[in-house]
Formats: structure tokens, sequence, C-alpha cells
């Protein structure tokens, strides 16, 4: 039990930040670099490959929506037998299920390059704007199995105490990823197609780490000879569904963000979202951060029916999350200017529309956090249903609504509005559901 200390400690503010803050730094350093392609893109190339970023976006979320349902659900399932003491049993899933997504990694990866001209030729988008999409989009997928090994190596990692390590690897890919965007734009002249590939071999570094540490017995989670347990591949998918279905509706919904802009604005309007959305993924880093750093610790104790410690992990976890929340209104509401100046001059008219927008979407971030926790919370909890019922009614149902009804009566300012209101009403939602099982689970 030497490896499962954290899991045997007293659940303390100390020891909850400990466990989670490698995590925590991991994702938001993985958006920072996210950023930092767009940074490099806007600012070498221009804000028409900045635009085809955020168009390709959709078609990358649909791309791996399986593999992180697999990696939230599996990791759940496998640290819960882990509290139940079936360390071989739980081995045996960990290969089996890693298996899995090398092969959806292949399915998705021919379907992508089958649907993409189709796709982009159908938006109706200017020439350069659909040959930035193309491209882009066409050398991302060559590393469609390294990315899905990376999302599920991440999870596992840190399932398995070895959160400083996936920590490093992330930032060892992420300045990777900004030195070649720099060398692959600036020095060879690859367009945006060199950003792609710099994003895959910055996410390539996890995967790689992953497949050499997960190769040692000395790991508490290692690979052995697979069961094909097929039960086990099901209860993943159910436990991982609400992730899966906020990969899938946040494509769907960022298509709708496009297509509306373009709509009201034209495609100024696309690189203002691209500009908006990398503010709002930075801050909701941090609670994503937590959330994953918390949650097989919300399974193990689940799994231990320990219900003392379950208890107080939840309590301390809201308190967290609501610090987090008011650092980062804050911090976004002070900082919109100068991030928004970091993509767009002043006098480019992206500007003023990513300025407008960014300072009404930070309301959203006041319900962001417990809206990502309750979600996770459900899925380390192995309630999948409940699960992805909130994150599919946060993300698609309650942004649908928004989206269709804010824009008709107060046109752009209500795209923006679209995504606090939605929130807002996920948050109602999310505190009926963790109110309803409350006693169920003992939290």
């Amino acid at each position: 039990m030497e490896n499962q200390t954290a899991y045997l400690k007293p659940v303390t503010l100390k020891n909850i930040l400990k466990f989670a803050i490698p995590t925590i730094a991991m994702t938001v350093f993985m958006s920072f670099y996210t950023m930092v392609d767009g940074l490099f893109v806007s600012n070498l190339i221009g804000t028409d490959a900045l635009s085809a970023i955020n168009l390709t976006a959709p078609v990358i979320q649909l791309v791996t929506a399986i593999s992180t349902m697999l990696a939230t659900g599996g990791s759940a399932v496998i640290m819960k037998k882990m509290g139940e003491h079936k360390c071989e049993e739980a081995k045996e899933d960990f290969t089996f299920l890693i298996l899995v997504n090398v092969a959806v990694g292949i399915i998705m990866c021919v379907l992508g390059y089958l649907t993409m001209r189709p796709l982009f030729a159908g938006m109706q988008l200017s020439a350069d704007v659909e040959a930035y999409c193309v491209e882009y989009l066409s050398r991302y997928l060559v590393f469609t199995v390294p990315i899905l090994l990376m999302n599920n190596f991440t999870l596992y990692m840190i399932a398995s105490e070895k959160a400083t390590l996936s920590l490093v690897c992330s930032v060892t890919g992420g300045v990777l990823n900004m030195v070649l965007d720099y060398v692959f734009i600036a020095g060879f002249h690859m367009g945006v197609g060199g950003a792609a590939v710099a994003t895959g071999l910055g996410y390539t570094v996890t995967a790689v780490a992953g497949l050499c540490v997960f190769s040692q017995k000395k790991s508490l989670l290692h690979f052995k000879k697979p069961a094909y347990r097929f039960r086990v591949l099901k209860s993943a998918a159910t436990n991982g569904c609400s992730e899966m279905a906020t990969a899938l509706v946040t494509g769907i919904i960022t298509m709708m963000f496009n297509w509306t802009m373009l709509h009201y604005v034209g495609e100024d309007g696309v690189a203002a979202v691209t500009i908006i959305m990398y503010v709002l993924m930075f801050a909701s880093s941090l609670y994503t951060g937590y959330s994953y750093g918390v949650a097989p610790m919300l399974s193990y104790y689940y799994g231990e029916q320990n219900h003392e410690k379950l208890h107080k992990l939840v309590t301390v976890s809201l308190k967290v999350i609501a610090c987090i929340s008011l650092v980062t209104v804050a911090g976004s509401f002070l900082l919109t200017k100068p991030l928004v100046s970091i993509f767009a001059r002043p006098d480019n008219p992206v500007y003023d529309l990513a300025v407008t927008g960014n300072r009404i979407c930070t309301i959203a971030l006041f319900f962001i956090g417990f809206n990502i926790f309750a979600s996770g919370m459900f899925t380390a909890l192995s309630n999948g249903v409940v699960s992805a019922l909130l994150a599919f009614s946060r993300s698609f149902v309650f942004m649908l609504i928004t989206m269709i009804v804010l824009p008709i009566i107060l046109g752009v300012n209500g795209i923006w509005l679209a995504t606090p209101a939605a929130e807002l009403m996920a948050l109602i939602l999310s505190a009926g559901m963790f109110l309803r099982y409350r006693k169920k689970y003992g939290y």
C-alpha cells in the first residue's frame, strides 16, 4: 500500500491541494500553449488563419470524444476497483481500455480525412479560410492516436499518483510546441499546417512517456496481459458518457457560434469568438484541473465506502471552487484589453468585438467551476447517467436555447450572453442533482 499513501492520508486542504495542484498546473499549462498556438498563428499568419483553427475545432472535438469518454470513465472504474483492492483486475482492464483507444484513434483518423473537405466546402467560407481549415486539420489528424493516448495517460498518471510526472510531460510538450510553432511558421514557412504539426508533436511527449511509465511493473498501474471484459468497456462508456457528450456538443455549439457570428458579423466575428474561447478555456482549466485531480480520490473513497472522507472532500472542494471563481472573474475583467491585444491589434475590427464579448462572457466564470465539478464528481462516483444529464444539459440544451433566443432579442450581445445564461441554468440543475443524491452517496 506504499504507493497509495495519498489515499490513506487525512482529507485536509493541504493534502487535497498536494494531490490536485500538479493537475491544475498541467491543465492550465495545456490551455496556455493552446493559446500560444493562436498567438503565433494570428500574429505570423493573420486572423483568417486564427478563424480557421476555430472552425476546425468542432471536428477535432468530435474525433477525440470517444477517447475522452473512455479516459474519464475508465479511470473512475479502475480506481474504484483499486479501492475495492482488486488490483490485478484493474491492471488488466487498464491495458484493455488503452488498446481500445488505439483502435478508436485509427478509425476516427480515417473518418476525419473522409469528411473534412465536404464539411468545409459546405460552410461557404472564403477561399483562403477554407484552405487554411483543410491544411490545419489534415496535418493534425496524423497525430490522432498519440493525442488519444495523451488524453488517457494524463488521467492514469494522476490516478497512479504520478501527477507531477504528468505535469512535467505537459510542460515539456508545451515548450516543444511553442518552439516548433515559431520554427515551423516563421523559420520554415510551413504556415498553419506547421502549427498543427507542432501541436501534435507536443502532445506526443505525454503519449511516449506514458508508454514507458506504464510498461514498468513498479507503477501502481501498469500494462499486463489484458482481459477482454466488455462489461468493463460498457461501464467505462457509461461513466464517461457525460464527458463524451460534453466533447460532442461542445463541437456542435462551437459550430453554432461560428455560423451565428458569420451571419451577424462575418469572419471577424469568428476570430473574436476564438479569442474569447481561449480566455474562457484558460480560466476553466483551473476548474477542470482541480476536478481531474480529486476524481481518483472520490472514486477511491466511494469504492472504500468511506463516507466521512468523501463528505469532507466534497465540502472542501466546493469552497476551493468558490475561491477560484472569484479570482478568475476579477482577473478576466481587469485583464480583458491586455489579453485581447495579444491576438488582435486595437486598429483591427476583431479587437473591439473581442473586448466587448469577453467582458460579457466573463460572467459565466461565476458558474462554470461548480458545473464542471458536479459533472466530474458524478463520473467519479460511477453515476454516468446523472453526469451525462448535467453535461448534456449544460453544453447543449441550455446553450441551444440561449443561442437561439438571445441573439434574436439582443443581436451580437445576445451571442455573448448565451454562455453566462446557459451556465446559470446549468448551475440550478447541478444544485438540484447534488441535493437529490446527497444521502445516497454520503457526501
